[in-house]
Parts: structure tokens; C-alpha cells; sequence
């Protein structure tokens, strides 16, 4: 699977933002129906979006549609009309609110239906947004759902209101969170979801950091989420996309060292021996592993 460091979300309904975003050294451009598009534009939104994806070259970017929640009256004609007339283009639809597998079920037999009408060849992936303790409570079922699901992604703000916490921001996006608390305020639920990911085999992408004018915090938020097994993050603005690709891009000693750790374990397997020694530390199966995922994604940036 192609990194997916930086997610940038551009909202659906400004034309003048997508060309822009199509030629963004982001990892994944997300075009979006949801939250950034006000409610008596959500069907210019979604006939906007879906010009653009026919008329751009989004062949640099992983290009992505969040749609409006299911239980809104627009969900519906968003994953019909952009999976008719752009399954051909897009990698994945990304859902928010997920509460629950049947959230994902309804996706993905409609876009079962869809891909076999149009002959669309390459399956649509799904990422599942988990917003709520509800989605948090089923979040490894929710990763388990379908073959499509390519990652969950944390929503701060509604996971926050729905959890009926303290708001300390504007944008209830992460930031003066050590205002509040001592330490980090969403390192269970995060966790949780990480572990609920990783355990179906899929990435975990943090959320976006609010300010985005702070490019100190949202490394530290960067940092954090990367720490934690995050495979990526949303940003909301495209300043904010070169800080995270280089806190989500494997630094050079680390490369190094798991290319000694891999090579220390060949010439182990080659002996027959079990233990393996790097720089006169002992390494275990669980450390090769890291190593190999490490070097994967370095392969994949072009790195090595």
C-alpha cells in the first residue's frame, strides 16, 4: 500500500482548491462533502468534486472522497454518484461517523453493485472514521468489516463531544491540549483504534491539528500520534503537510539500523541459529519485524 503520511482535506465546494491540491506533495488529497461543505451547497459540492476528479491529474496523489454521514439525507446519492462516476479514479470513500460494521456492510455491497455495473476492476477501499465512543466501543469489528477498509481515522472533535469533554480550543482539533491535562488526553482511545487497525492488517490515521498556524504543536501532536503506531494525519491546511511527512518519513539512521537488523537476521537463519546480535544487543523476532515494516516504507518513499 502506498504511504500515507499526509491526508489533505480540501474542501468539496471550492473549485479553485482542487488544482492546486492535485499537484500537493501530500501523500493523499481528500476531497470533501462533510464538514467543511455548508449544508446548501452539498449537491454543488458533490457535482464539483466529481468534475474534478474527470477533468484533473490526480495520477501523483492517493485521491480520496469523504462523503456525509449515513445518517445524514445526503450520504446516500454521495457514495452512488461519486462511486458511478469516479470508482474508475478514486482509492477509497472515506466515512464518517462509523458507529458500526453495518456502516460499513451498506458501503460495501452498494459498491459491489457499482463496480460490476461499470466494470471497475480496481475495488474502491473504505476508510472508516471512528468519531464517537460508540465506533470506539466496535472498532476492531469495524476494521473487520470488509476487505475494503484501508484504515480508520481518529475524529478528535466528535470523539471529544460525544464524549462530553472539556473543549479548550476553537477547533477542537488537539491543540492547547497541555493547558488542561498532564500528559496526553487521547492516548487511550487512540491506542485503542491503533491496536484495532493493526490487528485487521490496516493503517491508523490520527486526526488533523487545528491551528494551523502552529506548526511547533502539530509536530508534537505528529510526533505523538507517529509514537503510537499512527501511520499518518490529517491536515486542514497545505502548510501543514511538510511537517507531517517528515515527522511520518523514516529518519536515515533508523533505515540504517533496520537494514543491519535484517541482515543480521539472514545470516542468522543462514547458520541455523535463532538469536541474532546487532551492535551487541540482542534482537528479537518482534524487532525484525518493526525493522522490516520500517524498510517496506522506505521502499515504498523511495528512500532506499
Amino acid at each position: 500500500m502506498k504511504p500515507r503520511r499526509s491526508n489533505l482535506s480540501v474542501p468539496g465546494h471550492v473549485e479553485k482548491m482542487h488544482a492546486k491540491a492535485a499537484k500537493s506533495a501530500a501523500d493523499v488529497i481528500m476531497l470533501d462533502l462533510e464538514d467543511s461543505v455548508p449544508v446548501d451547497s452539498k449537491d454543488q459540492a458533490r457535482e464539483q468534486v466529481i468534475e474534478s476528479l474527470t477533468q484533473l491529474d490526480w495520477s501523483n496523489s492517493t485521491v480520496t472522497v469523504r462523503i456525509n454521514s449515513l445518517d445524514t439525507p445526503f450520504a446516500y446519492r454521495d457514495l452512488l454518484e461519486v462511486a458511478e462516476n469516479c470508482g474508475h479514479i478514486i482509492d477509497a470513500i472515506v466515512i464518517p461517523k462509523v458507529n458500526h460494521p453495518s456502516d460499513i456492510h451498506f458501503a460495501d455491497h452498494l459498491l459491489n453493485g457499482v463496480e460490476l455495473n461499470k466494470n471497475i476492476s480496481v475495488a474502491v477501499g473504505i476508510e472508516a472514521s471512528i468519531e464517537t465512543a460508540e465506533g470506539l466501543q466496535v472498532a476492531y469489528e469495524i476494521a473487520g468489516a470488509s476487505q475494503r477498509v484501508t484504515s480508520l481515522v481518529f475524529g478528535i472533535a466528535d470523539y471529544s463531544a460525544s464524549i462530553g469533554a472539556r473543549l479548550v480550543s476553537i477547533s477542537g482539533h488537539g491543540e492547547k491540549e497541555e493547558d488542561l491535562y498532564p500528559g496526553h488526553r487521547w492516548h487511550f482511545p487512540l491506542s485503542k483504534m491503533v491496536m484495532a487497525a493493526k490487528a485487521n492488517a490496516t493503517l491508523a490515521i490520527d486526526a488533523p491539528y487545528g491551528n494551523f498556524k502552529d506548526l511547533d504543536g502539530l509536530r508534537r501532536s505528529a510526533v505523538m500520534a507517529c509514537a503510537l503506531g499512527c501511520d499518518g494525519k490529517w491536515a486542514i491546511h497545505p502548510g501543514q503537510v511538510d511537517v507531517i511527512n517528515d515527522v511520518f518519513t523514516p529518519a536515515q539512521e533508523d533505515i540504517d539500523l533496520a537494514q543491519k537488523v535484517l541482515a543480521a537476521n539472514e545470516e542468522a537463519k543462514a547458520k541455523g541459529k535463532g538469536a541474532i546480535a546487532v551492535e551487541g544487543r540482542m534482537v528479537d523476532q518482534a524487532t525484525v519485524r518493526l525493522a522490516t515494516n520500517l524498510w517496506n516504507q522506505a521502499k515504498h518513499l523511495g528512500l532506499v
